[in-house]
């Protein structure tokens, strides 16, 4: 008896293999949210959560190809959603942009530094970004240090977050959900804006302190990918991905040898 298969989703990032961000916690969300996750890989990452010591990308030809095979009309995939993590250069960015079809809604998280403050882009990338990447994107997902870089000042009062935000929308062309929670104030506070003279949507969770937050950016823009691809609304499919990542960082996972923490990827009990 066959089964109905679930929406395919498209992770275009890195690979961490401590497993805690880039691909591998796209596919532990996606797999949270029902959809079948696909991966192209942009570069292998050595890291664990506090600590990169060496990145190697893949060539820009064999990313290409990852992704075109997995998108062919005759023998590739129907793939309802897809993300972008660790990029790393332009011409990783070309690569990745001229294969993936146009048509596939696209989630940008644009990775920049690791929560390690270790540089994860070349500097050559910025612009890539900015004239190749932004203008395909469904929703751009920056925290506030990838938000400061990309506006070139810093953020930081929760007062701040609407007209960045919005700063970013009219400048990219595309919805900006900037998140908050660097701020580190008793509440995580999030603002989506569609567009530039949309009305600002809210999202607020409590903010937990004293865990790591290696991992919560892919986290939470994986989980809108697959929100996005079982048809769900941009502020619904935001709504219940705030819920899922919140649910992941409260649960964070310890071990006491090098004090290492990494979230936890399942679905709340009380269906987030």
């Amino acid at each position: 008896m066959s089964t109905v298969a679930p929406p395919a989703t498209l992770t275009i990032a890195g690979s961490d293999c401590s497993a805690g961000a880039g691909i591998q916690a796209d596919l532990k969300t996606f797999t949270a949210f029902g959809t079948y996750g696909l991966t192209a890989v942009t570069c292998v990452v050595a890291e664990v959560p506090g600590r990169v010591t060496e990145i190697a990308p893949v060539s820009p030809s064999v990313l290409g190809e990852q992704i075109r095979v997995l998108t062919h009309p005759d023998h590739g995939f129907p793939i309802a959603a897809a993300k972008t993590g660790m990029l790393y250069s332009r011409i990783h960015i070309r690569a990745a942009m001229e294969a993936l079809p146009e048509s596939i809604p696209l989630v940008v998280d644009p990775v920049m530094v690791a929560s390690s403050g270790d540089a994860l882009l070349l500097d050559d990338a910025v612009t890539a970004y900015w004239s190749e990447v932004f203008p395909r994107a469904a929703l751009i997902t920056p925290n506030l240090d990838e938000a400061t870089f990309l506006l070139g000042r810093p953020i930081t009062s929760e007062s701040e977050l609407e007209p960045a935000a919005r700063e970013l929308c009219e400048r990219a062309s595309a919805p900006v959900l900037l998140k908050g929670g660097h701020l580190q104030g008793p509440s995580a506070i999030d603002i989506l804006i569609e567009s530039p003279q949309a009305t600002a949507h809210t999202f607020t969770a409590p903010f937990i302190p004293n865990v790591s937050t290696h991992g919560t950016g892919c986290t939470y823009s994986a989980a809108i990918t697959a929100c996005l691809a079982s048809g769900e609304t941009l502020p619904a499919a935001i709504a219940r991905s705030k819920k899922f990542v919140t649910s992941a960082i409260a649960g964070t996972l310890r071990w006491h040898q090098g004090n290492l923490q990494a979230l936890n990827h399942r679905q709340p009990t009380h269906d987030a």
